[in-house]
């Protein structure tokens, strides 16, 4: 049923984003017309001239970047060890810049305990790691199977079980915050030389914030640790940059409204997936079944591809040439949804998850893992 509700979620995105963007305007313009000889959503597109129109009444900083981008100029192929602009890569946080879930996830969980006054509950990393494995890293599910081997609070109602996971969990992300932003942890081991590699080979490194597991503030001050004159040099991507971007512009209804034909196409989408749902219940009823379509993208799907077509727009590459190295399975799915090619970093909380929607899945930076050369070298194999 995932599989299947994941499947319409990606159907739905993809259908929005068709009767709305030109391909064209992620990013690359040259790009598209010179070397992508076949793309999804390119059939039902306008041109990039009709939405400039669209533009002459919005912002100048709008149509200073659709200018910018429909301006580009065709650079041609060249040999993969020194790319183009045409090529991108994609940086999750979490997992990836750094294991938060091994420096600092643990250590959150026992200082909100502490601050409960449950000194009997004390993560030890053999006890975490068991929690992570049983419930595939769902943190609310973690604190729950720990307190029902060990026991609730005598004092704690029935009733009032729910509340106080959720208390716990509150209290655990404050403590997470101050944990990462005070003490000196250390990213990934080789990912600063992963990064100025690929800038000193003029590749674009976009690092994402906008769906980071807890929270943007704690993905932003990971990526800050890789020093001002490095984040000098490349993009951050989160919640502002998503919704200020022409995706989130034109997709996402975030900035300026164009009028009654946006209006009329959501209005055309929400009947068509309420007409999908009843014809969908008429047969259940018929053979005795119940059935959700679930036609429409969730809110986090939605923000994900948003974050991910964002990146490669601010890259300046189409999303086919931009590769995600993603830390969890919300970045794979998400990429599956618009064919960006996605590259897993195993850590602590999925050092036994499988992820077959991906190319490759790698155990860290360099050596015999993940390094910009193998990248290049295997950039079609990734398309």
């Amino acid at each position: 049923m995932e599989t299947a509700a994941a499947a319409a979620s990606c159907s739905i995105l993809l259908n929005n984003t068709t009767n709305k963007s030109p391909p064209n305007v992620y990013p690359s313009i040259h790009s598209i017309n010179t070397k992508i000889t076949s793309r999804p959503f390119s059939s039902s597109f306008s041109s990039v001239s009709s939405i400039s129109t669209k533009f002459n009444h919005c912002p100048i900083k709008f149509q200073s970047r659709i200018s910018a981008l429909s301006s580009d100029s065709n650079n041609g192929d060249v040999d993969n060890e020194n790319p183009s602009p045409g090529f991108a890569i994609l940086l999750e946080v979490e997992g990836v810049l750094m294991d938060v879930y091994r420096v600092g996830n643990r250590e959150a969980f026992n200082l909100a305990f502490s601050k409960r006054g449950l000194d009997c509950a004390n993560w030890t990393e053999p006890i975490y790691l068991d929690l992570v494995r049983k419930t595939g890293g769902d943190e609310e599910r973690m604190v729950i199977l720990f307190f029902e081997r060990i026991g609730w609070p005598t004092s704690l109602p029935t009733n009032e079980k729910e509340a106080f996971v959720k208390s716990v969990l509150k209290e655990k992300r404050k403590a997470l915050d101050e944990f990462v932003m005070t003490q000196d942890l250390l990213l990934r081991h080789g990912v600063e030389t992963f990064i100025d590699d690929a800038l000193s080979r003029s590749i674009p490194v976009v690092i994402l914030t906008a769906y980071s597991k807890n929270g943007e503030k704690l993905a932003r001050s990971i990526a800050e640790k890789l020093g001002p004159d490095r984040i000098s040099k490349l993009k951050i991507v989160g919640k502002e940059e998503m919704e200020g971007s022409l995706y989130g512009q034109l997709v996402l209804g975030k900035g300026p409204s164009f009028g009654l034909d946006d209006e009329l196409a959501k209005e055309v989408s929400k009947a068509a997936s309420a007409q999908k749902q009843k014809i969908a219940e008429e047969v259940a009823s018929a053979l005795k079944v119940s059935v959700d379509l679930n036609t429409r993208p969730t809110e986090s799907s939605e923000k994900i591809v948003a974050t991910l077509r964002a990146g490669a727009e601010y890259a300046g590459v189409p999303v086919q040439n931009c590769v995600l190295v993603a830390g969890g399975q919300s970045g794979v799915s998400g990429s599956q949804c618009i064919a960006m090619p996605c590259i897993v970093l195993r850590s602590s909380s999925t050092s036994r998850a499988e992820f077959p929607s991906a190319r490759a899945i790698m155990d860290g930076f360099g050596g015999a893992d993940l390094t910009v050369s193998k990248l290049l070298k295997r950039r079609w194999d990734l398309k």
